[in-house]
């Protein structure tokens, strides 16, 4: 591939700016109940982008690009979806044991910048479509990739962890504290994967919701140690938004290109 430079565009700084600090806008998926008892329960699902955690007031999320797992692996039916223009909301049915997951199903995406006949052109879409359009030979091209993770966890019954396994792309959550067991006032632990490896010296941002009534953001920002842990206590009760991010240079087709990885999760800190 010619002409690609090792710089982010401007259009991919801006989409990472909603996985970004208590300023900016960040992109989160809020169950209505994270833990569940009895055979079959119905969870709804709140989607989207704002300035406030879990306030919507920016953009909706697509519920088409949400994807359900349930414990068993297999894929979750998402019924009633309905999509706003500031908020998108969803049901689906639990009958298995154990813990769901809920992502979204962005993948690794491409961005493109170029400057052609005065006019600055931008483009996204996959390497394929990239090389097929032809824009990575337009001259002074900028080209980066960008990969996110936005997910929430749900259980009924017992905590299960099966759908934590990892896929060895991107930034991903191994936890050693189980994401629907954690307790205000208690210490908890995760694990972050950079490329199915522990991911060394990652800042993990972590921000309690309902910040739209506090002037202090209450961020907690931890720094993943040589084994990819981080270990926090949350001090009060109620849902929390978690968010981590990886810059680095990757390899393709032989030429250098940006890189930038991000996960993002939404859990609940129950009373102790």
């Amino acid at each position: 591939m010619k002409h690609l430079a090792v710089k982010f565009l401007a259009a991919s700084t801006a989409l990472f700016a909603i996985a970004g600090t208590a300023s900016a806008h960040r992109a989160w998926i809020l169950p209505s109940t994270f833990t569940f008892s009895g055979d079959e329960q119905w969870v709804t699902v709140d989607a989207a982008i704002s300035n406030d955690l879990f306030f919507p007031n920016h953009h909706a999320i697509d519920p088409a690009s949400i994807l359900v797992t349930a414990p068993d692996g297999s894929a979750v039916e998402i019924e009633n979806a309905m999509r706003g223009e500031i908020r998108s909301m969803f049901d689906f049915k639990m009958d298995q044991q154990g813990t769901y997951r809920i992502s979204t199903a962005g993948g690794v995406s491409y961005f493109a910048g170029w400057t052609e006949n005065g006019e600055r052109k931008r483009w996204r879409g996959s390497l394929e479509q990239l090389k097929a359009d032809g824009i990575d030979q337009k001259p002074g091209v900028e080209v980066s990739q960008a990969q996110r993770s936005n997910e929430s966890f749900v259980t009924l019954g017992a905590p299960t962890t099966d759908v934590f396994a990892a896929t060895g792309s991107g930034l991903e959550l191994s936890p050693v504290t189980h994401p629907n067991d954690i307790f205000a006032g208690e210490a908890a632990s995760f694990k972050l994967l950079l490329d199915g490896a522990p991911a060394e010296g990652v800042e993990v941002t972590i921000v309690p919701g309902n910040d739209r009534y506090r002037d202090d953001p209450a961020e907690t920002k931890v720094t993943t140690d040589p084994e990819g842990l981080i270990t926090f206590t949350p001090d009060r009760a109620g849902p929390y938004w978690l968010t981590a991010s990886s810059e680095g240079t990757i390899d393709v087709d032989g030429a250098p290109m940006s890189q930038r990885l991000s996960y993002t999760m939404t859990f609940e800190a129950l009373p102790f």
